[in-house]
């Protein structure tokens, strides 16, 4: 399978341990695909700055292609992170950077690019709404992260989004099971495919437009603690595409409830190994001695 990951790339900033890594979400579906055995690759905006510099850095060395991404003037996106009790909480940001404000519009050559992989990736932190519609049009599979903040659940936006969505994938962990179930149904109503929701300890469960699939959360090995939540949703939706994929799921053909729940069941194991990593990935970079969270993120949310 190939599988390219469309929009943002942040700095996660980690200001209790003191070390920056890569991230956001399609840098991180796509990296998780690719430890999955898929050939993956990124387009998107760098910024200009040390940041943009390093974390073009880690995907060469990670070997994710990102040869059709661009550079432009302006600062990288960062996320003020901190870990309590293995949960990643959220400090503040800069509300995306340049790769938000300055997105990637698709043009022919990105298209005939795009147009070589089986899946696309995208997310609502990528600015890449008004894109979907392309993509749809390619014929390909297309995902896509519908987060949890409620913007993001309104009618519009669903309205904008969802029929281009093969299979939308939703964080649900701070609602109840009927809740959540009624939030896919909606999602598919609009038009998605499917949609996914991940709710933390609680498993995830998916609706296919016919019924429900559901998955326990997969116990950490040998009773570790967890360490680090960050990336562990995109693991899960890496996994679980890729899973599926093998399991036959193509663009315009409903997958079996048989595939489905193989799928959610390497999906939930995979997720719970990401458990364990410090950052969405790893290959972080320790702050320089001296060096402070930077001044000018908020400190909302």
């Amino acid at each position: 399978m190939r599988l390219v990951g469309y929009g943002d790339n942040v700095i996660d900033s980690f200001i209790d341990r003191r070390i920056d890594y890569a991230g956001g979400n399609s840098i991180n579906v796509a990296v998780f695909s690719a430890q999955r055995g898929a050939e993956a690759a990124y387009m998107g905006v760098f910024g200009s700055d040390a940041h943009g510099a390093y974390i073009q850095d880690v995907l060469d060395r990670l070997g994710i292609d990102h040869s059709h991404s661009v550079v432009r003037e302006g600062e990288t996106g960062i996320a003020r992170v901190e870990v309590i009790r293995g949960e990643r909480v959220f400090r503040g940001g800069n509300g995306g950077g340049i790769t938000v404000r300055e997105p990637l519009v698709l043009g022919v050559d990105e298209m005939e690019y795009l147009a070589s992989f089986d899946v696309v990736h995208s997310s609502v932190y990528s600015s890449t709404e008004t894109q979907l519609s392309k993509l749809d049009a390619l014929g390909r599979i297309v995902i896509y992260d519908l987060s949890v903040e409620e913007a993001f659940r309104t009618p519009a936006y669903l309205r904008q989004v969802a029929p281009h969505a093969d299979l939308a994938l939703l964080s649900c962990s701070d609602v109840s099971s009927t809740q959540t179930r009624a939030i896919l149904r909606r999602v598919v109503s609009h038009g998605a495919r499917m949609a996914l929701a991940t709710r933390g300890t609680d498993g995830s469960v998916i609706f296919d437009g016919v019924g429900f699939h559901a998955v326990a959360a997969t116990a950490l090995p040998g009773g570790s603690a967890v360490r680090d939540t960050m990336g562990c949703g995109d693991a899960f939706l890496a996994a679980f595409v890729t899973r599926l994929f093998d399991e036959g799921w193509r663009r315009g053909n409903r997958p079996a409830p048989a595939g489905i729940r193989a799928a959610l069941a390497t999906a939930s194991a995979f997720a719970a190994e990401q458990c364990l990593v410090e950052g969405a990935f790893g290959n972080g970079r320790v702050w320089s001695a001296g060096e402070t969270a930077p001044a000018d993120l908020t400190t909302a949310g």
